[in-house]
């Protein structure tokens, strides 16, 4: 008898998000499909406005409506299909199926409320224990992130804590009932480097030994290159192309990926006047162009390009791409 194949601990199929704005109903994300395995690190990058933080905001039914909405497609957590649960369902699912670490803790921590308040009150939510073993359960997960003295912490308001803390806080906070799927929306950006390698380490030693999911998003591909084992790159709401973290590093298919990397400063054997770029602008998604909406500045666009939209097919190297001309 064989073993039946491992489930994704997320599933999405066809994905529509939509925005009404001034400017009529925008699509933010356009028909996007991938999945996560339990144990694997996913990374998603791509320029601002790409949809990569409404792509994590959707996992967990957070989209703000109005003005945005699920308009299409299928979202599996861990089987459970959730864009038709309702709100009082998505509380029970959220922490303990699938917990989020946002880029500015500040913003995501209550400023009026102790540490170990919230940290209690997310365990209570989903475990049926008592304040105090919260409480306890609290301060092992803090000791678990790093953070010295926990039992003093615990006690302490967000403002008295550093911003590298403040993160990790996040961190325990978001891993204190075990999900299955962990998403880090720029984890790292309002830290400082040395600070922000601590912090990424600690999310990959946690993942690894729980086995959980990760999406991480980042626009840093160097923290992707170390940290992900796949990596999805986003364009205007759609996935342009995935791929192996190694083979997209050694061979990107799309010639925005190709942009993308080239633009990462390094040291160089022949000396630039100027740091290569991706000319041009993201184009508007109110004012989409037809067919690639990459043409505009593309350095192989050809006419097809510009009256028919590339399908995201597979490649040789078994990732991909959503180009008629891959490099």
């Amino acid at each position: 008898m064989t073993e039946s194949a491992p489930k994704p601990v997320l599933r999405i199929r066809d994905l529509v998000v939509e925005f009404k704005t001034e400017m009529g109903v925008i699509r933010a994300l356009d028909k996007i499909s991938f999945e996560v395995m339990a144990g694997e690190s996913l990374g998603i990058v791509g320029e601002s406005g790409c949809g990569k933080s409404v792509t994590a905001l959707s996992i967990l039914k957070l989209i703000p409506s109005p003005p945005g909405r699920i308009a299409e497609g299928s979202i599996e957590l861990d089987g459970i299909e959730v864009v038709s649960q309702p709100e009082h369902e998505m509380r029970k699912v959220r922490g303990a199926l699938a917990s989020m670490i946002f880029q500015e803790p500040m913003t995501a921590l209550n400023p009026v409320f102790t540490i170990g308040n919230q940290m209690v009150e997310v365990i209570r939510v989903h475990q049926k224990v008592s304040k105090t073993k919260a409480k306890k359960q609290a301060i092992e997960m803090l000791r678990t992130v790093n953070i010295e003295s926990p039992e003093k912490r615990i006690d302490q308001y967000p403002h008295e804590l550093s911003g590298g803390m403040r993160q990790r806080v996040m961190i325990a906070m978001a891993l204190s009932c075990s999900p299955k799927l962990l998403i880090a929306d720029e984890p790292t950006t309002a830290l400082d480097v040395t600070v922000q390698a601590q912090v990424m380490e600690e999310i990959k030693r946690l993942q690894q030994e729980m086995n959980m999911g990760l999406i991480l998003i980042t626009h840093d591909l160097g923290v992707i290159a170390e940290s992900c084992s796949r990596v999805l790159v986003m364009y205007c709401g759609k996935i342009i192309e995935m791929a192996e973290t190694g083979e997209l590093y050694k061979n990107p298919r799309h010639p925005y990926t190709r942009g993308l990397l080239d633009s990462i400063p390094r040291v160089r054997k022949e000396k630039l006047k100027t740091l290569p770029t991706i000319k041009g602008m993201v184009p508007d998604l109110a004012d989409l162009p037809k067919g690639c909406r990459f043409a505009d500045r593309c350095p192989k666009v050809e006419d097809r390009c510009r009256t028919e939209e590339p399908p995201l097919e597979d490649t040789e190297g078994g990732g991909k791409v959503a180009c008629f001309h891959p490099n």
